[in-house]
Order: C-alpha cells, then structure tokens, then sequence
C-alpha cells in the first residue's frame, strides 16, 4: 500500500528489483572501499585527524572520529604518510599496511618537533629547519578554546598582543609593530591595502576562525616571499581545503557548531559541508554571531565603569544614568560569514581551486568615542563604523610538471573588496558627518620550487594593485538634507601599486646544519588627487610617490643533536608610504588633527634573531628567543605646522596640528622565553612570556611597544575528556613608559599618584574543558577570567569581559 493504495503486482517486482539492485551497489561499494585504522601504540585506541597523503600530496584526507580512512584511491606504488601534531611521522606502502591488516600504529610525541609550516616561504618545510620564529595555532585549539573572531584567534598563540578600541574591532600587536607594520596573508593573498593605517585597525575580524585549518604567526622581517609592511611579522591564515574522495564513495561531511557566551550575550551559529568525488571537490561553510554589550568584571579600578550612556529620545538627545555601570551600553553589533571552494583535480600533477569568501558586519559602535565628555556631558551622540563588508574572490592554481626549471609552481590570482565608513555626530547636535571608504585590490602571485640535491631553490614575482575612493558628506537629521564634508583620504584618483621578484634557496650543509638566504627586489608608486581643496586648502593637489627597496635575509640552523636547535636569523625589511600615511586628515585624539604629509619617504628595517631550543629527558622542552630590530627613516606621528601653525580648527574644535614624519631612528628589542613540563602523556604545563621596549633616537617610547605578557597553562588530557586551566597575565606601563599618543588618551587609562594616565598590570584565571561525544560530536564549556577582574588591555578602549562562562557544541556527521 502507498498512501492507502494497493501497489499493482508489476510494479512490485520491478520495485523488488530496484531495491535488491541498490542494497548490492551499497554493499559493493562498502565492501571496496578499504578502510585502514589509525592507533596510539600505548593503549590501542583509534586517532581522529590524523593528515593521510601520498608524496605529492595529490591525495589527501583525514582520519575520522574512529580513526578510520579509506584508501581505495591511493596507487598501488603510492607511499601513504601519516602526520599528526601529536605524533610521530610515518611513511608506510600500500602493502606494508595490508601485511599490518590495516592497522597503523602512531607513537605518541612529547613535543611537537616535526611539525610543517608553509608561512617561511610559501612552500612546506619541516619547522627544525626553519631560522624563523613561527608559532601555529591549529583546529583543534581554535574549536577547543572557543575564539569567538579572528583576533581572539590570534591571541591563544600566548605571543601575539591583541588591542580593542571597541567590541566589533582586534588590532595584533607582535614584537612592539601593529597595523601598517605587519602583515596579514590569507590562503596566500595579502590582505593589507593603501589605507591600513599606523592607527589600530579591525580588518582581521572580516576572517571566519570557524574555517579556518591552522594560522601561521612568522615573526620579524625575516620572510623574503612577502613584500611591503611585514616589518614585526606575518600572520598568515589558512582556510580548510575542500576535500575529494579517497574512495569509491562520495566524500560527504557535515560539521555544525552552536555556542553561547555569557559576557556579551554571545549567540554563534556555524555549518559547513564537504562533497568530494575523485576529481572535484566542493566546500560551502556559513557563520553568523551576535554580541549583546559587553559586561565588564566588577573588582579593581572603579574609573573604568560607565556611568552614563546617550540616547536618542523622540528625536532629542538625552544622558542617561547606567544602572548597572559594569554594562558597557553601546557595544553590540553582529557580523556574518560565507566561504565556497571548488576543487578541481583534473590529474596528479594539476589542482585548481575558486575560492569565496564573504563578511559583512552590523554597524559597530566605537566605544572609546562614546565614553568622551565635554563639560560633564557626553561628547558625542552618535559614533559608529558603518557595515565593514570584505569580499575576496582568488583562483589559484598548483601544478607540479617536474620540469628543469622548477618541480612545482603556484599561481594565486585574486581580488578584494573592502567597505567601511565612519559615522559621528555630536551630543545635541543634529548633524552627522558621514565618510566612506572604498578598495579594490588586485593582487597576482607566481611562485616556483625546485629541489636540486641538498639545495630548496624559491623563486617568484608579485603584482598588487589598490583603487582607493573616499568620498563624504555631512547630513542634517532634522532638515534631512545633505552637505558636502570633507573626505578622510584625497577626494580624486587614489592609485597605489607595487611589482616585486624575489628568490631564495635552502641549502643543508649537512643532516644538523641548514642555511636559508634570498633577496627581494620590490617597487611602488603612489598617485593621488584633490579635487575639492575648499575645505583645507593645501599647498598641494596632487600626491606623487615611487619608491623602491631591496630586502634579504640570511639564517642558519645547527641541530647539535635531536633535542637541540640553535638558529640565527638576520634579515631586513621595509615600508613603503601609503595613502593612510601621506594624505589622510582625521581626528586622532580629542584636540588633536593628522593633516597629510606628502615629503615622507619608506622606512627600512634592520633585524637580529637568536634562538634557542632544548629537549630536557624527554619530559622538559625550553625555549630562549631574543631579538633586535633598527628602524631607520622611522614613520612616527608627531607635532607638525600647517601653514606656520601648530593648531587649526577642525570639526568645530581647536586642534593641535599632528602628521606622520620621518624620525631618524627607532630601536626595538626583546625576548620571548617559554617551558613545557609533560611528566606523563595526559599532563603538560606550559609557560611562556614576552617582554618588549622601543624607542626613537629621542628616547621616546614607541606607540606600540606592549608591555610584559604572558601565560602559564595546566592541561590534562585524555581520548575523551581535554581541560585547561590557565593564567593570563600583563604587566604594567607606567606614565613615562607610554608613547605620547598614548598619554594623551586619559580616558582609556587609569591615573597613577600623580593623576597621570597609565597601563596597570593585571591576571586572570580561566579553564576550559570539552567531552568527546561519542564519534559524532564535541561539548566544549569553559570559564572566562573566574576572580571577575575588571580590567582593560593596554591602549584598548573597550574593558575586557568579566566573567565569561561558554558553552559550545560540535556534531560531526
């Protein structure tokens, strides 16, 4: 019967027929498709996300929560390499696994030595022989500590200083450089355009940590593969690989996560599914969150609190009394993400991937605008950044023909779309100045590897292209009619371009001593126009910069023994100006104006590392980082004249005249020390701490010189069960320790004895747990600064969460 009805006999056994046909498809498919199974060596039990990949990783998958794989599409002359971060690497044949009947035994790894990275110079090289420092945030610990942005994501790496001046916002901080200093790379595209400024930026949170695989933290100049601004370092961010079929069957997954945090009312929604067959491959992820504002902690420096919010009553605005001072009103927003990637693998030696990514956030209040008074009453009525929206299309292309020339290159071509804007309007005033900002980037990367014996030899060129347009107006919300404004950037053609060749070879002297060392050659131009000079008046209308500057590096690596590493690391680097720098005009501080500077030119940087790093019987690992970096024809803000003045009226307020200038010299050094203690395979403690100083040849402190940082963490861990039970914590800058920029922000600092600003020390102490459920899902749960400290992070404008408690949920299918 269907639905009630009787089924004639003839389509009975034709449906008889359909059926058995299928269950004998299943079954045959099942039945070929051979599966392996991965297991720890000390009690047996199967390894989830273990990397399975021949040599020319043509083929490659992961492990599932069983620690099965199927191998049906690996050659019968493939090797099968088996990596997984907490084990030993293993190379095995086809027939070796079936002579071991599928089961391949890993054996745990007190410290992860072997690990690959590709940030160094784009191409995998085991990390002992790398002379950079590099630090990777992994998957797994990205899920398991429950970064709720990008920048949150860059914080779990202990080394990376993270600056909010509002919730929606992150700005990295690495080695004493931000922003326009250092580099952000995703799927190997830069994402730093012509108006990343010297201020601090929110870019990195357009990125989805939901989907990303691993992001790559290369400090200091030392990568000659990346041009213009990676002067403290790279963050290169790698997004999951659509994934093909490593059998007869479709390669389907499904992952779904949902999490709720409690400190800003969190609210996180994540899919994302993987269709493989043998040759294409499709890959859709989608995220979205809420933040609600951001409760603050309630014990310690009660000046942090807000006392008063404004609010728009009946078209009137009013000051209010914050019934709860704690709440930061005027923090929420919301922001959402869409990845795609099509996979094409036509044959072995050719793989092609389009890839989408997508992000869009709500407007975004700009706390440490809202917070500001004139005359006992709130300053402004309305300070928001309109929808940040990020769009990247790249195609990029692998292909490994083995030819005299090179073994494999990679072609990455892509474009961005950036949007932001800038909204404000003062408290009881009707009008609001609106800015908006525009950018398409172009950008094409060709790089070539060749192995010849014991010799890596790198090589490649890029191209990037920036169209810049800024335009502004000023809108009367009681007469709803429009007038011009002046633009934050030139109001014409904004052009900023760069071509750059490069190459480089790794040479291994022997099996303990290496060597890496290229050179870079890069060249930019900078064209920009102003149409309307009504509103300043400047002695110029047109901006025209070239530039050009050649970088190199050379590091070397002695392994003494299997425990030891020592590398030395000299490198240089540079900046060239940008539009930010040489044409912007903004309020940076209240009572203070940045006019352009069209006379700057590059900065060039001078870099040292010496590291070292031990293996202590077996159970003991250290490591000793210190470092030193020269910065010649520095680009700082300073005191300017604007027409023989030191101040000018701006936005209806007296302001002290500031511009980006060339300042001689500035040094900046430190250290990075770090221990890890494993006394058994389910127990670690880890240590690590930063310290940096900086300074210009005056002996003025530098604007992002963080001070001393670091965190010490307890983790336990079994097949099941993973907690963490850490400690954050900051040392103090005193008043004489802050870059002026930063002393002349009070309202964001706590007063010494003296009733001048600093940075106070603070700790925290958290813990995070998850629970594997079964092969189909991961509870994760944690606690967020426990003793409830209300604190704020140097030269951030929002305070930090109070107590956080998280709860998240990961179904695998």
């Amino acid at each position: 019967m269907i639905f009630g009805y009787p089924i004639p006999p003839k389509l009975q056994k034709m449906l008889k027929y359909i059926f058995t046909g299928l269950l004998l498809i299943l079954s045959g498919q099942y039945l070929l498709a051979q599966k392996l199974i991965v297991i720890d060596a000390a009690d047996q039990k199967p390894i989830k996300d273990v990397a399975v990949y021949n040599d020319s990783k043509t083929r490659f998958g992961y492990t599932d929560l069983a620690g099965e794989f199927s191998i049906n599409s690996f050659n019968d002359s493939d090797y099968l390499n088996f990596q997984h971060p907490s084990y030993e690497n293993i190379r095995l044949t086809r027939k070796e696994i079936e002579e071991s009947n599928y089961r391949v035994v890993m054996h745990y790894l007190t410290f992860d030595i072997e690990e690959f990275v590709v940030s160094a110079n784009r191409w995998e090289q085991n990390k002992m022989e790398v002379p950079n420092k590099i630090v990777q945030v992994r998957k797994p610990e990205i899920d398991f500590m429950n970064a709720q942005t990008a920048a949150d994501l860059l914080n779990l790496s202990d080394e990376v200083f993270v600056q909010k001046s509002q919730l929606g916002g992150g700005s990295p901080m690495i080695r004493g450089f931000a922003t326009n200093r250092v580099l952000l790379v995703v799927d190997g595209v830069r994402m730093n355009t012509a108006i990343f400024r010297e201020g601090n930026i929110q870019n990195v949170i357009s990125l989805d940590p939901n989907i990303m695989e691993s992001t790559e933290i290369i400090f200091g100049p030392g990568a000659i593969v990346y041009g213009s601004d990676a002067i403290g370092g790279v963050m290169n961010f790698n997004s999951r690989k659509a994934l093909l079929s490593t059998s007869e069957k479709t390669n389907v997954k499904v992952e779904a996560m949902g999490r709720r945090s409690t400190a800003n009312k969190e609210t996180t929604g994540h899919v994302q599914f993987n269709i493989g067959g043998s040759k294409v491959a499709f890959l859709s992820s989608v995220t979205f969150s809420t933040f609600g504002d951001l409760m603050m902690g309630n014990t310690r420096h009660p000046d942090y609190t807000r006392a008063n919010y404004q609010k728009q009553v009946n078209g009137v605005d009013s000051m209010f009394v914050n019934t709860d001072p704690d709440l930061q009103v005027g923090t929420a927003y919301s922001q959402y993400n869409f990845t795609e990637k099509l996979r094409f693998q036509p044959t072995e030696k050719l793989n092609l991937v389009f890839a989408s990514h997508i992000s869009r956030s709500s407007d975004v209040p700009r706390y440490d605008r809202l917070i500001e008074y004139k005359d006992d009453v709130l300053k402004y009525g309305d300070w928001y950044y309109g929808p940040q929206l990020w769009i990247m299309n790249n195609l990029s292309v692998e292909w490994k023909p083995g030819s005299i020339l090179f073994d494999q290159v990679k072609t990455v071509i892509a474009r961005q779309d950036f949007e932001e804007s800038r909204h404000d309007r003062k408290f009881d005033n009707p009008v609001i100045r609106q800015r908006y900002e525009k950018v398409i980037a172009y950008s094409a990367n060709i790089d070539f590897e060749k192995s010849i014996g014991n010799k890596e030899i790198y090589y490649g060129v890029e191209a990037v292209l920036n169209d810049v347009s800024s335009t502004a107006e000023s809108w009367d919300l009681d007469l709803e009619v429009s007038s011009p404004e002046s633009t934050r950037y030139p109001d014409g053609e904004n052009k900023y371009y760069t071509i750059s060749a490069y190459a480089g070879f790794n040479f291994n002297i022997s099996s303990r001593f290496f060597i890496n060392t290229g050179a870079r050659y890069n060249y930019s131009e900078l064209h920009s126009t102003i149409v309307d000079n009504s509103f300043f008046n400047f002695p110029f209308t047109k901006i025209d910069l070239e530039n050009s500057a050649v970088t190199g590096s050379v590091g070397f690596v002695f392994l003494p023994n299997n425990k030891t590493k020592l590398n030395l690391n000299v490198s240089t680097g540079f900046r060239t100006p940008n539009l930010d720098d040489v044409g912007k005009v903004f309020d940076s501080e209240p009572g203070n104006v940045v006019v352009p500077n069209p006379d700057l030119t590059p900065e060039y940087a001078w870099n040292v590392d010496l590291g070292f790093s031990k293996d202590v019987l077996e159970t003991v690992k250290l490591e000793l980082i210190g470092f030193a970096t020269l910065l010649e024809n520095a680009m700082v803000r300073r005191e300017f004249d604007f027409y023989g003045e030191d101040s000018i009226m701006y936005n209806g307020e007296l302001s002290k005249v500031l511009a980006v200038v060339n300042a001689g010299h500035a040094m900046v050094y430190g250290a990075h020390a770090s221990i890890e203690l494993a006394p058994s395979k389910s127990l670690r403690l880890k240590s690590n701490i930063n310290y940096t100083r900086g300074e210009d040849q005056d002996g003025i402190p530098l604007r992002h010189v963080t001070p001393l940082y670091g965190s010490t963490h307890l983790i336990y861990k079994n097949k099941k069960i993973k907690a963490d039970l850490y400690a954050s914590y900051n040392g103090e800058l005193s008043y004489s320790q802050l870059a002026p920029s930063e002393q002349d922000k009070p309202l964001i600092y706590a007063s010494d004895e003296d009733g001048k600003p600093y940075s106070p020390a603070w700790y925290t102490i958290n813990v995070k747990t998850s629970y594997q459920l079964g092969t189909f899902g991961l509870l994760n749960a944690g606690i967020e600064n426990i003793l409830n400290h209300r604190y704020r992070p140097f030269s951030s404008g929002i305070v930090a969460p109070g107590r956080n408690f998280i709860v998240s949920l990961r179904v695998f299918i």
